[in-house]
């Protein structure tokens, strides 16, 4: 007999898949591997989810500190400064007042656990664990161990950034992007271990990150394209399974030039190689012995050819799960899939010839400057296209605005303002002047915080019913959401302002000593718009309150729902919810598209794609065809 057959039956005759058997029947996993080291994609998806959140809050917590030190620059830090001395270690917060290298060290570990820890799990493993199966209708992963094995990478390189903190000299400080030298000669010497030190703990962390995200493409790749339910054509693919595969595809090519260039900079921090180091380094006055002529413009290279595509495996599962979103909540077919499909896909291959505007200033010639150019501005094409197609979604569509719904409509503005005040920093001319300033924290914020975050809440109140078979509350995601979108408003907005006045990204003092940033703009200078900014970035810190306590309250005591409360046409909404082991009590078969919503001479606004095709349905699409040709 068929295993999943035989624990479907036993999921139907009253047996719960949650819940724990004590070893009568002798398929029963232990507690340990059926939600700690178990290979079944729902509890991965649910562990990566709940990792990468824990880790996004982090993140978040890191900014939440510098923005103090921005808006009050030197002044003691009320309540946790003192606290936080004695669990850093000497050196960070003296007197509760936060040194530069301690400033330093935060914002380099902030965009590292925000983007490596916590939207890369979150958006591609999570999401794409627990809803890509189902919505193909498989019955698990292709390589269900390599798929714990890449949750169990990530999860220990995790832990060794974390636990670069509290090592002498504390975490990293070289920025996020690690640029070398810098980022080869600091952290030695003195009071810093050879190896246990914020740098070097850093790259080995980043190594295991990186060995996660490998091993979870090949397994998407190979899934997507070898258990599809049958009758399940490329074409039929909702978008969402669309941006996750190009995403895989992006990780699989991205990431190994990467994984090698952080090797060679391991090697030059402990093995006193000099592939990033060049020769005549003076360093606090004296010549430093290097072996031999390394390129420090080669670190930038390898790091940004995985950089630039980095961006869009953040933003593509973002944009798959706000596709879901709106055709479900316009009850209408998705307008221009095709085109969304193709836009995905040349996005995805363009934003591998685009990852050296990110180094305008390092003199590269101007022929290379201009191709660059070039293909950075082509690249915004796909970007309208896919914005357009669902803006148009939108367009004569009866609305239900659900907190789903909320976040994925107010992703669609913020998206575009990122990507419109992206198209400045294109230029190498404007670009001189804006590098390096608060205009380009603001550009890619919007593109990954209201951008990318809203659309993975969206995700979260979306498929939390599937997971769990309870809703979450929707008065509060209300009040998680309006805070939210004011509040990240109020944060980036201004940043546009202080950028143009030339304010720096990386001033620990927040550009208090510099008259260019002192000139008033919107009747504050660029330094003062600091206070304010910082002010919405804790209260949006409060706004997250109710999603937390909403989020688990929910699971135990949200509303109680059938298997497809949203009435959606795509096939996870066929199995249980929450799935048994193997998925679907029935083999879904597909024979229509993902989006057939609201079809003529159908008592339902929604048809599912495992409902087989009726005469009048091929009427309607003939008369469909004639009207469009």
């Amino acid at each position: 007999m068929d295993v999943s057959t035989d624990l479907v039956s036993h999921h139907h005759a009253g047996h719960h898949p949650h819940q724990h058997d004590s070893g009568h029947d002798h398929h029963e996993l232990g507690w340990w591997r059926k939600y700690v080291f178990s290979t079944d994609h729902k509890v991965i998806g649910i562990q990566y989810l709940i990792t990468g959140l824990i880790f996004l809050l982090l993140g978040f917590t890191l900014m939440m500190l510098m923005r103090w030190q921005l808006a009050f620059p030197g002044r003691s830090l009320p309540l946790i400064g003192n606290l936080l001395e004695r669990a850093v270690g000497p050196g960070a917060m003296p007197d509760g007042r936060m040194t530069p290298d301690f400033y330093n060290s935060l914002g380099a570990m902030h965009g590292t656990i925000m983007i490596f820890l916590g939207i890369v799990p979150v958006a591609f493993a999570a999401f794409g664990n627990f809803v890509v199966p189902l919505q193909i209708g498989a019955p698990d992963m292709t390589f269900p161990k390599i798929n714990m094995a890449s949750y169990w990478a990530f999860f220990v390189g995790g832990i060794v950034m974390l636990v670069s903190f509290f090592v002498p000299g504390g975490a990293a400080k070289g920025g996020w992007t690690s640029y070398t030298p810098l980022s080869v000669i600091t952290d030695k010497g003195g009071i810093h271990h050879w190896f246990f030190n914020g740098q070097t703990l850093w790259l080995v962390g980043f190594i295991l990150l990186i060995t996660s995200s490998l091993l979870g493409a090949v397994n998407f790749i190979t899934t997507i394209i070898q258990l599809r339910a049958k009758g399940l054509t490329w074409m039929r693919l909702p978008f969402f399974v669309w941006a996750q595969l190009v995403t895989a595809f992006l990780l699989l090519l991205a990431f190994p030039p990467l994984e090698a260039a952080i090797v060679m900079q391991l090697m030059d921090r402990i093995g006193a190689t000099s592939f990033f180091m060049p020769t005549g380094l003076v360093v606090n006055g004296a010549a430093v012995a290097i072996s031999g002529g390394g390129s420090p413009i080669l670190w930038q290279h390898l790091f940004w050819f995985l950089g630039h595509p980095e961006v869009y495996v953040l933003i593509l599962p973002g944009m798959g799960i706000v596709a879901e979103i709106i055709a479900n909540n316009t009850r209408k077919p998705l307008w221009g899939y095709k085109s969304l499909v193709f836009a995905a896909l040349v996005l995805g291959f363009l934003s591998f010839i685009v990852w050296a505007h990110h180094m305008w200033l390092t003199g590269m010639g101007s022929v290379v400057s201009a191709f660059f150019q070039t293909t950075t501005l082509i690249i915004s094409i796909p970007s309208v296209i896919i914005l357009s197609a669902f803006f148009i979604s939108l367009w004569g569509g009866s609305i239900r605005f659900n907190t789903p719904m909320l976040f994925a409509t107010a992703f669609l503005p913020m998206f575009g303002i990122g990507g419109l005040t992206g198209i400045p920093l294109s230029f190498n001319s404007a670009d001189l002047y804006l590098h390096d300033t608060y205009y380009v924290i603001a550009h890619f914020h919007y593109i990954v915080a209201p951008g990318t975050i809203f659309a993975l809440f969206a995700g979260i109140y979306y498929w939390f019913p599937k997971a769990t078979g309870r809703r979450m509350n929707e008065f509060w995601g209300k009040v998680h959401f309006w805070p939210s979108l004011i509040c990240m408003n109020v944060i980036f907005l201004p940043m546009f302002l202080q950028g143009m006045l030339s304010m720096h990204r990386r001033w620990y003092d927040g550009g208090q000593g510099w008259n260019i940033a002192n000139e008033k703009v919107w009747g504050l200078s660029g330094f003062q718009w600091n206070v304010p900014i910082s002010a919405a970035a804790w209260v949006m810190g409060l706004a997250q309150i109710p999603f937390i306590i909403n989020f688990f309250w929910s699971i135990k005591r949200g509303e109680k729902v059938n298997d497809n409360p949203w009435q959606a046409t795509t096939l996870e909404w066929a199995a249980p919810s929450p799935p048994p082991h193997g998925n679907f009590a029935v083999t879904p078969v597909a024979h229509r598209g993902p989006y057939e919503y609201s079809l003529p001479g159908r008592e339902r606004d929604f048809t599912m794609q495992n409902e087989p095709i009726r005469d009048s349905d091929r009427e309607a699409y003939a008369a469909a065809a004639a009207a469009h040709h």
